[in-house]
């Protein structure tokens, strides 16, 4: 791993910028684990991210699902560079119900002008995890930033 995205420089970074990120704040997600490549987004369910069946709305488990993505290719750039989501694609496979939801966003390919990653979000319940999304997204590289832009 090249010097400037030493494990401890990288989680500084993703930390430093998702402290920034009104959304967030504003869904009541916190920052689990960083890691260059990786990264995880929690949700705990509760009235102000629900539908009307009860089930986390699928726009905040879409939220949490980007930005999962979004920071693990961040994590990756040099600094200076941030990235910019460009497309994604989900797939909400099964109700958001449970005691946490956990998006985990992982670098697919990273690229100099493109990157790919993914997210898979779970709703955890009792100890167990279920599947609950997939999110695929092209990310963009962008000069003299240093977050994620969405």
């Amino acid at each position: 791993m090249p010097s400037e995205l030493r494990s401890v420089d990288v989680e500084e970074r993703i930390r430093s910028s998702f402290a920034k990120q009104g959304l967030m704040a504003t869904l009541g997600a916190s920052l689990g684990a960083v890691a260059p490549g990786k990264v995880e987004i929690i949700l705990i369910p509760g009235p102000a991210v629900s539908q009307q069946h009860g089930f986390v709305h699928a726009g905040a488990v879409s939220a949490i699902a980007d930005s999962a993505a979004g920071y693990a290719g961040l994590s990756l750039m040099p600094p200076g560079r941030g990235v910019l989501t460009t497309e994604f694609k989900i797939n909400l496979v099964a109700p958001a119900i449970g005691d946490r939801i956990i998006a985990r966003g992982e670098v697919v390919k990273s690229g100099r002008t493109l990157t790919l990653a993914q997210a898979k979000v779970f709703a955890q319940s009792g100890g167990q995890e279920k599947l609950v999304a997939l999110l695929t997204a092209t990310l963009m590289a962008i000069e003299g930033q240093e977050g994620v832009s969405d």
